[in-house]
């Protein structure tokens, strides 16, 4: 059975940053409806929105106090109303993000569990009583220990991300059938999905040692299938961290007795050192890259589906963190785009990827607003490391890299806001902007709408979207190349993932180039490939195609 979201497009939309209508500084929902045409012109059917629910913003939305209700820095229930119709209206379905495994510690629910250890509500979150020290010495994934002390009970209370976002006990019925209130709230609107945060954290046993990937984890993911999303057709995709090709089979089995996909980072994280902090890294290992994304399509082949992205809110982009993003910055965009596109998967684009946006660099640490790079820069202050480590580590994977304000166009404040925008945008973006590309067929902008068209509308969307994957020059160091076979159809597509030039033993007679990210007459060179070329050939199976690993 093919479901309408495995020939979608998703676009993620951090709603702090992209469209201010009303001057104050912060995007808004009336500023989304405002681009929704510019969307629809990209070609995208689907919005992931961040956050935008109630909320204290110590973590930009991410710890929530109503789940049901609009932040005023966003608009109203009615603006969240119209959104979902005008996006309708433009063949877009919203999704929303669920934070499931924790609230803010404002939540009325975590408010009357502090008022007495005898409140219904106690068991809505970990409370563990003060035996002469911290329970445990667990640390939050936001640095720091993950226990805090509740200032009027004297107990301990879990967080596994900032002491203002306690975590909640869903082994607690209640919180399970209240959660799944909040969906049924959602999906009573007509939208179009969710996308879950964090979700593999929800099944902890603490007491067990046990954080992700709790025994109970699928029995609870199945039961709020049941109870809420699992009546409707739409998209639903996990945050997954520590998830493998076999976890995301699970996740994503075709009986749809779970969620549609989930985002797998595997492929991400290969630039972090094992049993270090994510802050310190190496360089990306090639090889290494290419044999997760061929686990990743060739595993899940007919027995899951893959989310297919290089960004988002929590991530540097990518053509900063992998490519060069001076020199070569279109070319690197494009490539990492042609990649991607072609494998097999729903796509989700993070705002500003469309355009080649890049990594800011902000000298004074005032400017970064993000809570884990705050308590990363006094955590590593206290430790005695060097100002220049901590910003050199901030340019190359801080989250306010993602969270600079959308760029519109060369105008002041990029055409973000007529106010003073909530945090610096990055100084590039007269160069980098909507109105410079969108009437300029060489733009990364427009070799984006045209990967869209070639999934959702051109002859070759069934072979994208259900053909097998085969990974080529596998042991080639600076090529990651594949083909997608369907039907006696053949795509392969070839990118060179780094700034040197290199030739290949490759015969194009019988192949016919449908795709390339560089422009000019010299457009058409197949042979040998420049810094982060990407080509894309057509063909049948069987063709003479030379290819030597």
């Amino acid at each position: 059975m093919k479901h309408w979201w495995q020939e979608s497009v998703v676009y993620q939309i951090y709603p702090r940053s992209f469209c201010d209508s009303n001057g104050d500084g912060i995007g808004d929902l009336r500023g989304i409806i405002q681009k929704l045409e510019y969307l629809a012109y990209l070609g995208v059917d689907v919005i992931w929105l961040c956050p935008v629910y109630a909320s204290p913003n110590e973590d930009n939305g991410y710890d929530v106090s109503d789940y049901t209700a609009i932040h005023p820095d966003f608009g109203t229930m009615e603006d969240m109303d119209e959104l979902i119709d005008k996006a309708r209206e433009h063949g877009i379905k919203i999704i929303m993000d669920i934070i499931a495994n924790h609230t803010s510690d404002q939540h009325p629910w975590f408010i009357e569990a502090g008022k007495s250890r005898d409140s219904i509500y106690r068991d809505y979150y970990v409370f563990r009583p003060d035996q002469g020290g911290l329970p445990s010495d667990l640390q939050s994934i936001f640095l720091g220990p993950a226990w805090d002390k509740h200032p009027r009970l004297g107990d301990y209370y879990l967080h596994l991300f900032a002491k203002s976002q306690p975590d909640l006990n869903w082994h607690h019925p209640e919180v399970r059938e209240n959660i799944n209130g909040i969906l049924n709230f959602w999906l009573d609107k007509g939208i179009g999905g969710f996308r879950f945060d964090v979700i593999d954290l929800i099944a902890k046993e603490i007491d067990k040692g046990i954080i992700a990937d709790g025994p109970k984890l699928h029995e609870y993911i199945q039961e709020m299938n049941r109870k809420s999303f699992g009546q409707h057709d739409v998209l639903t995709v996990g945050e997954t961290w520590g998830a493998t090709v076999e976890k995301a089979k699970k996740y994503s089995n075709p009986d749809g007795s779970e969620f549609s996909m989930i985002f797998n980072f595997s492929h991400i994280l290969l630039d972090s050192l094992p049993g270090k902090e994510k802050w310190d890294y190496i360089d990306l290992d090639l090889l290494k890259l290419k044999n997760v994304f061929d686990q990743q399509q060739t595993q899940l082949y007919q027995a899951g589906w893959n989310s297919l992205f290089w960004n988002n809110h929590d991530l540097p982009r990518i053509v900063s963190r992998w490519g060069n993003d001076q020199e070569y910055r279109v070319q690197c965009a494009k490539m990492f785009g042609i990649l991607l596109h072609f494998m097999q998967g729903t796509p989700y684009i993070y705002q500003g990827e469309e355009l080649g946006m890049t990594n800011v660099r902000f000298d004074d640490f005032a400017d970064y607003r993000d809570i884990e790079t705050k308590n990363m820069i006094d955590q590593r202050r206290k430790a005695g490391y060097s100002e220049e480590s901590i910003r050199n580590a901030i340019w190359k994977i801080g989250r306010d890299n993602a969270r600079t304000p959308m760029q519109w166009d060369a105008t002041r404040n990029a055409g973000f806001t007529t106010g003073e925008p909530w945090i610096k945008l990055n100084p590039n973006y007269p160069q980098i902007n909507v109105a410079s590309q969108i009437d300029d067929e060489e733009s990364v902008l427009q070799l984006m709408r045209k990967l869209i068209w070639y999934r959702k509308e051109s002859e070759l969307k069934t072979l994208i979207r259900d053909g097998s994957f085969n990974l080529i020059l596998t042991q080639h160091p600076d090529i990651f190349a594949y083909q997608r076979t369907y039907s006696g159809e053949q795509l392969t597509v070839i990118c060179n993932f780094h700034g040197n030039e290199c030739s290949l033993d490759l015969d194009t007679t019988n192949w016919v180039r449908i795709l390339g990210n560089y422009s000019g007459k010299d457009a058409e060179i197949g042979l040998h490939l420049r810094p982060y070329e990407a080509v894309v050939f057509r063909g049948e199976v069987g063709q003479k195609t030379g290819l030597r690993d």
